[in-house]
């Protein structure tokens, strides 16, 4: 988007409601603040944040729109089914479902985290949520090219881990389409490049210093967080391309086996 103050129209999506995962901060807060921008009711999940997931929904309650905050561990299958009873309770069904958060390279967590919090858990919540949506909802999965293209082009050693976890995420989602479609939901991806001022790309910076410098010359532009979440919001409401996938940034360096 060119205009970040506006991705979608004020008041086109007023009676309609959204969860966006991992919601308190980052792309996941602005994704959230566009929808409620554009009328929705907003559900905002975290998973430890709990002061800034709160103090967002009092800037998105300004804006005359309902917000729900849950908390829930995305990883635990009680406790996304009690996040999802909480949405049912509050406002009986979803028309669109942002799985936004993701992660992997955290210290401490176990070995498979990522494979369980970039596959295992998107899966769970689609399918925990799939109840709620209501007939022409729509399902957004964010993603990166480097973890899109990581069959076809190498990413940072640090990140690979992370990168092919969240492909596996995208495949399990994408094979879910066809189910998805029947039901009257669509679903799209939208892959993006390093975004700058993510933790993800703190991360990869503390391990591989200069990275970041490195993959901006190489694109020519990294989205900064609300360029990005406009994106995410955007493909809530714009036509889906055929191959399911919204394309955000230079891809000109990644290989064309993608999607």
């Amino acid at each position: 988007m060119t205009e970040t103050s506006t991705p979608i129209p004020a008041g086109s999506l007023r009676g309609r409601t959204a969860l966006v995962t991992g919601s308190s901060r980052g792309i996941g807060a602005d994704t959230a603040r566009f929808l409620a921008q554009a009328g929705a009711n907003v559900v905002i999940n975290y998973r430890n944040k709990a002061p800034r997931a709160e103090k967002l929904a009092g800037e998105l309650r300004e804006l005359g729109v309902e917000v729900l905050v849950v908390g829930a561990d995305l990883t635990d299958a009680e406790s996304v089914q009690a996040m999802f009873d909480e949405v049912a309770n509050a406002f009986g069904g979803l028309d669109v479902l942002v799985l936004n958060a993701s992660g992997g390279m955290e210290s401490g967590m176990a070995e498979d985290y990522a494979l369980q919090l970039n596959r295992d858990a998107q899966v769970r919540v689609l399918e925990t949520a799939l109840p709620l949506l209501r007939e022409g909802s729509r399902v957004v999965f964010v993603t990166s090219h480097q973890a899109h293209f990581i069959r076809t082009t190498p990413t940072m050693p640090e990140y690979e881990p992370v990168a092919l976890s969240k492909r596996a995420g995208e495949d399990a989602l994408r094979e879910r389409i066809p189910a998805l479609r029947e039901r009257g939901v669509d679903f799209v991806v939208v892959s993006g490049d390093m975004i700058e001022g993510t933790i993800t790309a703190t991360l990869l910076e503390r391990a591989n210093p200069g990275a970041i410098a490195a993959r901006r010359e190489d694109a020519g532009k990294l989205y900064n967080v609300s360029e990005f979440a406009a994106e995410v919001a955007a493909a809530a409401v714009d036509d889906i391309p055929a191959d399911n996938t919204r394309l955000v940034g230079d891809v000109s360096s990644f290989g064309a086996e993608g999607s």
